[in-house]
């Protein structure tokens, strides 16, 4: 009784060592691949719950999210021969999970270092294409874009599809930062010196029309004020001939008082003129 429930028992033991190498379950994170004495015989394995011949068949699963590459910064020459240095990353994913076991043994750094060459081949030949300002400001979207099909041409060699390449920055080399920035200093230096000089230009044309204008209103004005002053003279000459026309004599009397008065303003004024003069007809 005792050797049988032995027996039962490492029947039991083998049969759940068996049952463990014989299940095997798939993330739905994950791409699997279940070989057969080292050979590939299915690689469409659904997510969840497998069975497998123990001891016959293995299972190697590979992460099947997004991977992001993210490249050291490299020089490139542009067109003009002149060097940039450009910081990129590419996301990938599996596509062909047995290509890619086939061509990289399942290995990511592998297929980093694939994909690496790749895009470092891919961005000297659309730099080489290309003006700094081009690769800078202007063609920077075309070049990624360019970049991504042009990659997931190669990457399909190796089951792996290219879903982004991104430029993250574009720098000058130190040795001719400074020089760049020289001459961009030197460039808005110039700008500036140019919208002083039009500044400049503009405020002695709104001052010499503002003295245009004040000497033509002082003009007016003076033009204005003259011919008042006339029209009041006149007036007062009318109004006056009309008042001593009214007496003749007394007109004449009130002249003389006046010029009288004009003569001798001081004790040292001196006239000389004969005692009969029409002068001093009103002091007889």
């Amino acid at each position: 009784m005792g050797q049988l429930k032995t027996i039962v028992g490492l029947v039991v033991v083998v049969a759940i060592f068996v049952l463990s190498f014989s299940v095997f379950t798939v993330d739905e994170r994950e791409k699997a691949i279940l070989f057969r004495l080292g050979e590939i015989v299915k690689t469409d394995i659904k997510p969840g719950l497998h069975f497998k011949t123990p001891f016959v068949n293995n299972v190697r699963t590979f992460d099947a999210r997004l991977q992001t590459l993210d490249a050291e910064p490299e020089r490139y020459l542009t067109g003009e021969k002149k060097n940039l240095i450009v910081d990129s990353y590419v996301k990938w994913r599996i596509n062909d999970v047995a290509n890619y076991y086939t061509a990289t043994g399942g290995d990511p750094l592998t297929t980093n270092l694939r994909l690496a060459q790749i895009i470092k081949d891919g961005l000297r030949a659309e730099f080489a294409k290309r003006t700094i300002k081009q690769a800078i400001s202007g063609e920077r979207v075309e070049i990624m874009q360019a970049m991504t099909e042009q990659a997931n041409r190669q990457a399909t060699d190796f089951g792996v599809e290219i879903v982004d390449v991104r430029i993250k920055r574009i720098d000058f080399p130190p040795e001719i930062s400074d020089s760049v920035y020289r001459r961009m200093r030197a460039e808005r230096e110039r700008v500036a010196k140019d919208l002083r000089s039009r500044g400049a230009e503009a405020a002695e044309r709104i001052r010499a029309e503002a003295d245009r204008q004040r000497t033509v209103i002082l003009a007016d004005a003076y033009r204005d004020a003259e011919k008042i002053r006339g029209e009041g003279d006149a007036q007062a000459t009318d109004i006056y001939a009309q008042a001593y026309g009214k007496d003749k004599a007394f007109f004449a009397f009130y002249r003389s008082l006046n010029a009288y008065k004009a003569v001798f303003n001081s004790r040292d004024d001196i006239l000389v003129l004969e005692p009969d003069s029409e002068f001093f007809k009103f002091i007889k």
